[in-house]
């Protein structure tokens, strides 16, 4: 089918069965806006492609053009603007046919899952049906597989398995010269390794192959808390680089405030079967930010209760937490993964997920993990960021070192996550530009201060600030862009590359071999 552009003053007609819609008016609005709720930018139209060659179809016809932009939006949980496309085409992904295959294969099992579907859609659909599950997550399922696979994809099973971009082995790609291709390893691998973590600059992903492999039935979940930061963190370093024999399937943990608040305080920490949480075992001289080591034992059919007993037992008898603040539970695999759905309820009823969220995601090596808790969980957010702050480690090795990332350069790094949900004016304060601003500020003195650090989730608008977080990787990053978007077309809301008559990824290109 030829895709036509269509301005504002077009009306969209009722497509035949099977084509493409495109969409103005109420579908615009929708896509004009994130999650994050920070920044605006109106498409010209909203593509709802039926299949590949529909997604092929809108972005030639945006190269027709001296300046149509193409952005992919699944689920729509960008919080900077990186799935939007000013006056551009954005293709609603969540409109592919949602079908799903299981593929056997001589090194295994997997699953074609098309690029729009949710990781919540895929987890019900292989472990019902099948049995089976991937191996790597994110904690939230409702972001669609090629979002997460354009980004990294990360959760307390990625210092085990890897994050989501070394668990597939296959993709489908449409690239910005409105070409299919079908990538891996093998196949067209730099193509493959390109679009992997490649923040949607260098193809659209259609369809992801998945590996699988028996699901869990039940999951052996503790929580346990820690006064000591230093502590904390030799614990769960500890835990991540144990091997696979002796190691937990899961290792993710939190920092929170030492009050009764509910959004920051205890009452945020959610603890397994309802105990309770007795402030009286603190030791004396505990600080005004405490920490939550959350790890979790997977547990199959054919395991006796009582070995993942005695395994969990030996593996938390040598970690120094809080005794007597320990919270464990045995939770359904399924229901241990969905748990994060809660927090949306509640914030849905809140009516603080309608409300921007001026999220922080940051990579920092363990060399600088203690300095940064001081200068920042200490001291710029020791009353809490209204909303749960994450900070785990994970290992370097565990990622394909060919995918776009940029990482620190520790073998240790931790995810910093500073989920900030903002209550509704005039529930809460109106001071969104305000923690912007302290997210600036974070980021100034990570800089500053010389942390090995990355941005996860990066937003950034100079090409300075894109060269220094890509590092090494800009110059293979801008050549790729160079071969497979040449006219800059795709992911615009990224603020990496602009469409003009002139490229930017041409001067991009001339800048990096100048």
């Amino acid at each position: 089918m030829m895709l036509a552009y269509m301005d504002h003053a077009a009306a969209a007609s009722e497509p035949d069965a099977g084509e493409p819609t495109v969409a103005v008016d109420a579908a615009e609005s929708a896509a004009a806006r994130d999650f994050g709720g920070l920044v605006s930018a109106r498409p010209a139209a909203v593509v709802r492609p039926a299949s590949a060659e529909d997604v092929a179809s809108a972005i030639r016809a945006a190269a027709r053009t001296a300046h149509l932009t193409v952005a992919a939006r699944g689920n729509g949980h960008s919080v900077a603007g990186q799935a939007m496309a000013e006056r551009g085409l954005v293709l609603d992904m969540r409109a592919l046919p949602r079908r799903m295959q299981l593929v056997r294969l001589a090194d295994g099992v997997f699953a074609d899952v098309p690029g729009g579907a949710l990781w919540e859609e895929v987890l019900h659909w292989a472990v019902s049906k099948h049995g089976l599950a991937p191996a790597s997550w994110t904690d939230y399922l409702r972001l669609t597989v090629g979002g997460t696979l354009s980004n990294g994809g990360v959760s307390g099973q990625s210092f085990r398995y890897g994050p989501q971009v070394s668990n597939v082995t296959e993709l489908d790609v449409v690239t910005g010269d409105g070409e299919c291709h079908v990538c891996s390893r093998s196949s067209h691998p730099d193509l493959f390794f390109a679009v992997l973590g490649g923040l949607g600059q260098f193809g659209v992903i259609t369809r992801a192959r998945i590996p699988l492999s028996p699901a869990p039935q039940t999951v052996r979940w503790t929580r346990v808390v820690y006064a000591s930061f230093a502590d904390y963190a030799a614990d769960a370093e500890w835990l991540v680089t144990r091997p696979a024999n002796e190691a937990f399937n899961y290792v993710e943990g939190f920092a929170f405030v030492r009050s009764d608040d509910p959004v920051n305080g205890w009452p945020s920490v959610p603890i397994p079967g309802g105990s309770r949480f007795d402030q009286s075992l603190l030791p004396a001289g505990a600080g005004p930010v405490l920490y939550c080591l959350e790890v979790a034992l997977y547990q199959h059919h054919h395991q006796l209760a009582d070995d993942m007993d005695k395994r969990v037992g030996e593996m938390m008898e040598r970690l120094k937490y809080v005794r007597g603040l320990e919270f464990a539970a045995g939770v359904g695999y399924v229901d241990f993964l969905s748990r994060v759905n809660r927090v949306e309820e509640e914030a849905r009823r809140n009516g603080s997920w309608a409300t921007p969220h001026p999220w922080l995601n940051i990579f920092i090596s363990s060399r600088d993990i203690a300095a940064f808790e001081r200068a920042v969980l200490h001291g710029m957010l020791a009353d809490g960021v209204d909303g749960p702050m994450l900070v785990y480690p994970m290992l370097k090795s565990k990622w394909e070192q060919a995918t776009s990332v940029a990482l620190p350069e520790g073998e240790i790094f931790y995810l910093v996550a500073l989920l900030r949900f903002c209550l509704p004016y005039p529930s809460g304060p109106p001071v969104v530009d305000e923690l912007v601003a302290q997210n600036t500020a974070i980021i100034d003195a990570c800089r500053s201060n010389g942390y090995d650090y990355k941005m996860y989730f990066p937003s950034y608008h100079a090409a300075s600030d894109w060269a220094r977080h890509f590092g090494a990787k800009w110059a293979r990053f801008v050549e790729r862009k160079a071969r497979y978007d040449p006219l800059a077309i795709l992911a615009p809301g990224q603020n990496i590359f602009s469409r003009s008559s002139t490229s930017s990824v041409v001067a991009a290109a001339a800048a990096v071999v100048a």
